[in-house]
């Protein structure tokens, strides 16, 4: 599991009757470990992003051609259990 870090622990006594952290402490506690999370950020060279650029529009592709050929199964379904009408 990940570690939590030291601040999150102190606030939350689960039981131990301690009064909760003021709204805006909460807050700003929040603040300080979504500033943590997006240190640990890495932005993708060239290369890669190029790479996962190309990977999501062959997927989307591929997505589409399925949805769009099911869409057609399914309505000759329909106009053959209903008919042309």
């Amino acid at each position: 599991m990940s570690e939590l870090p030291a601040e999150a622990s102190r606030t939350h006594d689960a039981g131990s009757g301690k009064e909760r952290r003021n709204v805006f402490a909460r807050i700003a506690l929040f603040v300080r470990q979504v500033v943590g999370e997006l240190r640990k950020v890495v932005t993708p060279t060239r290369s890669e992003l190029i790479n996962y650029t190309i990977v999501v529009i062959v997927f989307v592709t591929i997505a589409m051609l399925f949805v769009t050929a099911l869409d057609y199964v399914l309505g000759l379904g329909a106009f053959w259990l209903f008919g042309d009408g």
